[in-house]
């Protein structure tokens, strides 16, 4: 045999691709995910098994479908003192709803991970409670994004949970020193434009009522090649 048949018999196979964490059939590069309340973790998942926990109550609510809705408030704003009311150090914070826990939280990115600071229910309710967003916040599997931009505008943007997830892969990534460095500044410049980008208007999306805004079947599967944690833990 030659050198070149026998690399055929010695090459190790390429890796296997990404699985459904239910059922273990094999995924696309594009597909959705679970959280699972339990464990405070996502999965991913085929399209069947999303589509399966995306009925109330299915698996006895430990797991549930993340959904594709992103959402804007434009009557939505903060001033400085409530910015510093909410004590993030940092000009990105996502807030959601924890069943589990039956309480509220709130997380920041950092280097180290997801950082979280206690929130009070009382800050939230006077803060943010008065946005049309929180009132269609779904619990465990939505969250509320805050950028705090140039000239101290704030920006509030109901997302899927796992782009916040993504968020924290990606500063974990890319952040070098003290500013995190010129490619997470842009990593992270990217992101927000790609968020602001898929976002609706909440009039456009909720109409005469707020029902309507409700999530519905998944519309779109997320972007491939997140850094995001998929069947690890969860903040």
């Amino acid at each position: 045999m030659t050198t070149d048949v026998l690399k055929q018999f010695t090459r190790r196979p390429p890796p296997a691709g990404e699985r459904c964490d239910l059922c273990g059939e094999p995924l696309p590069a594009e597909h959705r995910h679970l959280v699972d309340t339990s464990r405070r973790s996502l999965k991913c998942a085929c399209p069947p098994c999303h589509l399966l926990f995306t009925r109330p109550g299915a698996g006895q609510g430990r797991f549930r479908a993340v959904p594709d809705r992103y959402l804007t408030d434009p009557g939505f704003d903060l001033d400085e003192s409530d910015w510093n009311r909410l004590q993030i150090p940092v000009a990105l914070a996502f807030f959601f709803r924890n069943s589990e826990l039956d309480r509220l939280a709130a997380f920041y990115p950092s280097p180290a991970g997801a950082t979280e600071s206690e929130l009070d229910p009382r800050t939230w309710d006077a803060v943010l409670g008065r946005s049309r967003l929180a009132e269609l916040l779904e619990p465990d599997v939505e969250a509320l994004l805050l950028h705090r931009g140039r000239g101290d505008s704030v920006t509030c943007t109901l997302v899927p949970v796992d782009v916040c997830y993504e968020l924290v892969g990606r500063m974990r990534l890319h952040w070098k020193g003290f500013d995190g460095g010129t490619e997470a500044r842009s990593d992270i410049a990217e992101f927000l434009e790609r968020i602001t980008a898929a976002a609706r208007p909440l009039e456009a999306e909720t109409g005469p009522t707020a029902a309507s805004a409700r999530p519905g079947p998944p519309a779109a599967p997320p972007e491939s090649g997140r850094p995001a944690t998929h069947s690890g833990g969860a903040p």
